[in-house]
Order: structure tokens, then C-alpha cells, then sequence
């Protein structure tokens, strides 16, 4: 029994596979795949199936790289490493101070005296 997952990840290889075979066939040979009635030569055809691709991958680039920096500027400052590590200390010490057990008053004692016995 094959997932949904799995159905769709086959779906996705078969459609790539597909596109990259069409786009290999068209880039070396554009006549057995494009009516070239409307092209003037073969050459208009082979710079546009390169130049497409490389346009939509540049703008995708581009894309990233503005989300990127959009993150970035709109991102508040961490806080500086001596404001964590002190947080870190006061926290630690309230910890400790909260497990210890309550210390109990020692009481103390007095040195038995000894009982003189008559003999």
C-alpha cells in the first residue's frame, strides 16, 4: 500500500522527469519539438528555453535574498551576553536557595555531668 506521501513524491519525480526531458529535447533539437513557423530560426527558441529558466531562478534568488534581509531589519536585537549569562545566575540561585531544606535551630547540649557514687 503506497502513502499519500509517497503518491505525491512519485507524481513529483514523474512531472520533473517529464519537464527535464522536454527541456533537454527542445534546447539541442527545438524543431522536433516547437513549430518553428512562428520563429524565424531555431536560435530564438534556444535562447528563450535558456533564458526563462534562468530568469524565474534569478528571481526567485532575489526573492529569498529580500525576505532575508526583510527578516533581518525588522527583527529586534538579541539582548547583550551579560544580561543572559546574569539572568542565567539569578535564576540558578533561586533554584538553589528554593531546594535547600529549611535549616532547623540546633539546639545545644550541655555536658553531662558525671554522678559521683559512694563507695
Amino acid at each position: 500500500m503506497v502513502s499519500k506521501d509517497q503518491s505525491i513524491g512519485g507524481i513529483i519525480f514523474l512531472v520533473c522527469a517529464v519537464v527535464a526531458v522536454l527541456y533537454v529535447v527542445t534546447l539541442f533539437y527545438p524543431k522536433w519539438i516547437v513549430d518553428l513557423r512562428w520563429a524565424s530560426d531555431a536560435g530564438a527558441v534556444q535562447f528563450w528555453i535558456i533564458a526563462v529558466p534562468v530568469f524565474i531562478a534569478f528571481v526567485a534568488i532575489m526573492g529569498i535574498g529580500a525576505w532575508i534581509g526583510w527578516t533581518m531589519a525588522t527583527t529586534p536585537p538579541p539582548k547583550p551576553i551579560e544580561e543572559i549569562t546574569t539572568e542565567i545566575e539569578e535564576k540558578t540561585t533561586v533554584v538553589e536557595e528554593e531546594a535547600k531544606p529549611a535549616e532547623e535551630p540546633k539546639e545545644e547540649k550541655k555536658p553531662e555531668k558525671k554522678k559521683k557514687t559512694e563507695v
